[in-house]
C-alpha cells in the first residue's frame, strides 16, 4: 500500500543519512559546570574529612596512653594503701598494741523503707540524699553534718563504708551518668569528659578514683552519677524493723555493707 511505501521509504533515508555521519568525529560534550563544582566541593570535603580523622586517631591514641599511665599510678596508690595498712597492723600487734584504722570518709547508703509512716525530717534527708525509692543508693562524704544527717534517718536506711571493689563494681555495672537532668550510660569516656573534663575527671577510672579517695572534686563527681537503682537482694532482708547489731537490717553496718551491696548488685 501507498502508506507502507513512504514508511520504507523514510526508513531508508535516514539508515542512508547514518551511514553518511563519521561517528569519530563526534565531540563529546563537555561536562556542566554545576557537576564540576559538586566534584571538586565533594574532594575537598573527603580531603579536609581525611585529614580531621588522622588528627582525631592522633589525639585518641595520645589520650589513650596517658589514661593507661593514670590507670597504673591509681593501681600503685591503692596497692600501697593496702600494704600500709598491714604494715601498720602487724607493727602495733608486734609492739602489743591495738592498730585503730583511721575513720572512714566514705559511705554508701541504701534506703530500705518506703513512704508510709515517715516523719518529715527522715523524709526531707533523704530527699537530700537522692534516696526517693526503696533501693536506691548513693555514695555520701562523711563530715560532722553527713553524720547527723545519717543519724536522723538511720531506721530507713542502711549505709557503711564501701571498699574499692565495692565501688569499682557499683560504677561498672550500675552507674549512669547525668546530663542536663537527663539518666544517661557511661558507655564511652567521652560523656565523662564532656561534664567533669574541667575538673581533670576525664575516665571511668579517674571517677573511680575521685570517688573511692574522696578527692577535692568528689561533690562534682557524685553529682554527675545518678542514683543507684540496686536491686532486691537474694533472701530479701532480715527484719527491717531491727537495727543490724540487734540481727535487723537498719543502721551503720561500717564494712559489712560490702556483702549486702554485691548481693543486691
Amino acid at each position: 500500500s501507498s502508506v507502507s511505501t513512504q514508511s520504507t521509504g523514510e526508513f531508508q533515508t535516514f539508515q542512508h543519512y547514518f551511514k553518511r555521519i563519521n561517528l569519530s568525529a563526534m565531540v563529546v560534550p563537555a561536562k556542566p559546570a554545576s557537576l564540576i563544582k559538586k566534584e571538586t566541593r565533594d574532594a575537598e570535603l573527603h580531603a579536609k574529612k581525611a585529614a580531621s580523622d588522622k588528627k582525631t586517631r592522633a589525639l585518641r591514641a595520645i589520650k589513650r596512653r596517658e589514661l593507661v599511665k593514670r590507670t597504673a599510678k591509681y593501681y600503685k596508690e591503692y596497692a600501697a594503701a593496702e600494704r600500709e595498712e598491714i604494715r601498720l597492723d602487724r607493727e602495733a600487734k608486734a609492739n602489743g598494741n591495738y592498730y585503730v584504722p583511721a575513720e572512714a570518709k566514705l559511705a554508701f547508703v541504701i534506703r530500705l523503707r518506703g513512704v508510709n509512716n515517715i516523719p518529715p525530717k527522715p523524709r526531707k534527708i533523704m530527699k537530700l540524699l537522692r534516696l526517693r525509692q526503696i533501693n536506691n543508693g548513693v555514695f555520701v562524704k562523711l563530715n560532722k553534718s553527713s553524720k547527723e544527717m545519717l543519724r536522723i534517718a538511720e531506721p530507713y536506711i542502711a549505709y557503711g563504708y564501701p571498699n574499692l571493689k565495692t565501688v569499682r563494681e557499683l560504677i561498672y555495672k550500675r552507674g549512669f551518668g547525668k546530663e542536663n537532668g537527663q539518666r544517661m550510660p557511661i558507655n564511652d569516656n567521652s560523656v565523662i569528659e564532656e561534664s567533669l573534663g574541667k575538673y581533670g575527671i576525664t575516665s571511668i577510672e579517674d571517677l573511680i578514683h575521685e570517688i573511692f579517695t574522696v578527692g577535692p572534686h568528689f561533690k562534682q563527681a557524685n553529682n554527675f552519677l545518678w542514683h543507684f537503682m540496686l536491686s532486691c537482694g537474694k533472701g530479701g532482708l532480715r527484719k527491717v524493723n531491727n537495727h543490724f547489731v540487734e540481727g535487723g537490717d537498719f543502721g551503720n553496718r561500717e564494712r559489712f555493707i560490702n556483702n549486702m551491696v554485691r548481693n543486691m548488685n
